[in-house]
Order: structure tokens, then C-alpha cells, then sequence
């Protein structure tokens, strides 16, 4: 595999500078930005001020100039698609798909709309890492503006998980975090009624996915369900 051309790049934050928990979570398998996730050749770059506050709270065109310039540079090394390390960047997904040259991915919110369309009238809910910063531009910039069917469910409310932005240098227990997500999820079903399907926004989120499904026996759908989508539109096989 180490010798085939790279068929994604991922977008990636820049390095140093985050919560001490995230780079905990970055080291899991299903991660985004661990290269263990993939079943073929990926190649990361990091862009110079993406970081936790500038993606999620503050994001601005000098953020969205430096992934495009990083994602040239992978274009120019042969990949097929982009995607990035964080669900936040769909606030970007237009004007990244504009000024590239191949399909672009920004965040697993573009699966809002597939989603929706397939569970009839019922309810999806979507888990992200911060209930606060997700807004409905997100949601607009990948084509979902009807936000009547969609509930939100922030790991920001959770106490493991909210060390990432109160206390950033200190590191999470990633098994209680993975408790936190599954009990997230457990709720979610508790108090919708008619939900049917879970979108997991955040790309930290896919290593707990599989303890999703075993506990509420619905669709999860994640960064690895649509990176999987991508892959087998270049490349499906029966």
C-alpha cells in the first residue's frame, strides 16, 4: 500500500496549540486523522490556523485561503477527493467545492439531506462536539436548510468530554468519554420518540460508533460512512 498513490487528502489542524484530550482522541482508530482509519492510501496536511477556536468559534476567509492552498498541494500529489479533520469546516464547503479542481467533503453534515430523505417523517439526531457553535449556517452551507426534523446533542454538556475546552492542558479518560457518547446517544432515543437515524458531526466521534449501533439498534452515520461512499464511488465493486 505504501508505494500506491494517495487517493484522499484530509485537511488537517494545525499542529500543536489544541486541547491536550483532542490529541487523545486523535490517537483512536475510526479517528480522522489517524491513518490506521483507512483501508487505502491517505495524505494529510495540516493548515496553518486551523485550530480549535479559529474552526469552530471563529471562522474566517485568512483559515479558508490557507486549506485551499494545502489542498492544491495534495491535488498536485494525485488524490481524488478531499475531506477534513473537522465537521465544522462545512461552513467552508462551498467555496473550498469552487476552488478546486476535484470533489470536496468538508464535513459529515452532508449527509443531513441523504439522511432525512430516507427515514421518512422521523427524527434525525446529530451528536457534535459543540452544541454552542453548531449553527444553522452549517447545515445551510451543505444544502439542509429545514432544521425541523434535526435535534442537536452537544458533548460540550458532558463532564469528561468538556475538559477538552475548560481544562485544556489536562488529559480525558478516554473510557469514560466513550461511556459519555454511548449514554449521549441512549438519551437522544429516550427523548425522541420518533427518531430515526443518528449523524455523528464530529470526526473524534467515529471510534465510538460500533457502541452506538450495539446499544440503540439504529443507523449511525459518521465520518467513516461517508468516507466509505466516497471511496466506492471512484472505486465500487460487487
Amino acid at each position: 500500500m505504501g508505494s500506491q498513490k494517495p487517493f484522499l487528502g484530509v485537511l488537517c489542524w494545525e499542529e500543536g496549540g489544541n486541547p491536550k484530550g483532542l490529541e487523545q482522541l486523535e490517537s483512536l482508530p475510526g479517528n480522522s486523522v489517524n491513518p490506521d482509519s483507512y483501508q487505502f492510501p491517505v495524505l494529510f496536511r495540516r493548515v496553518s490556523g486551523a485550530n480549535y477556536d479559529s474552526v469552530l468559534h471563529n471562522p474566517h476567509g485568512d483559515i479558508l485561503d490557507a486549506m485551499v492552498i494545502e489542498a492544491m498541494t495534495m491535488v498536485n500529489k494525485g488524490v481524488r477527493a478531499i475531506i477534513t479533520s473537522c465537521g465544522f469546516n462545512a461552513i467552508f464547503q462551498k467555496e473550498l467545492a469552487r476552488a478546486l479542481p476535484i470533489p470536496v467533503f468538508t464535513s459529515t453534515l452532508m449527509q443531513t439531506p441523504f439522511i432525512l430523505s430516507s427515514i421518512g417523517s422521523k427524527k434525525l439526531a446529530v451528536i457534535t462536539a459543540s452544541k454552542q457553535a453548531l449553527r444553522p449556517e452549517h447545515f445551510v452551507a451543505v444544502g439542509q436548510e429545514d432544521m425541523s426534523r434535526i435535534e442537536i446533542y452537544g458533548m460540550d454538556e458532558q463532564p469528561e468530554w468538556s475538559k477538552i475546552h475548560l481544562t485544556p492542558d489536562q488529559p480525558l479518560s478516554t473510557d469514560t468519554v466513550a461511556k459519555e457518547v454511548v449514554s449521549t446517544a441512549v438519551a437522544a432515543q429516550t427523548e425522541i420518540p420518533d427518531l430515526g437515524a443518528i449523524l455523528l458531526e464530529c470526526t473524534d466521534l467515529p471510534p465510538f460508533a460500533g457502541a452506538i449501533r450495539d446499544k440503540i439498534h439504529l443507523p449511525v452515520f459518521d465520518l467513516s460512512t461517508m468516507v466509505t461512499l466516497i471511496h466506492a464511488s471512484f472505486f465500487a465493486s460487487l
